[in-house]
């Protein structure tokens, strides 16, 4: 048969048992808080801002687009003489 549960209803805890339980809890406690300190540290700090760009870096991208739209624009000139020689053919 099962036991009651009531107001007369005892039982034994060894002192071992009740260290190990409040070491337990002393342990969880303590990286709760710590989990804490280690939150509002982290909101803090500052946030690592970009890296900023060379002299060197932006040169070479100033250069490449510089050349780049020279290249276009001597494709262009071609192709508009092509127009040019084809309307001259069409027209004639």
């Amino acid at each position: 048969m099962a036991k009651e549960l009531n107001e007369d209803t005892g039982f034994t805890v060894s002192i071992k048992t009740l260290v190990a339980i409040g070491a337990t809890i002393t342990t969880i406690v303590g990286m709760w808080f710590a989990l804490q300190a280690d939150f509002a540290e982290a909101k803090e700090l500052p946030v690592a801002p970009p890296p900023d760009v060379t002299r060197m870096e932006f040169d070479m991208k100033d250069q490449m687009i510089r050349q780049t739209i020279m290249t276009t624009q001597e494709d262009v000139q071609e192709i508009k003489k092509s127009i040019e020689k084809i309307e001259n053919k069409l027209y004639e």
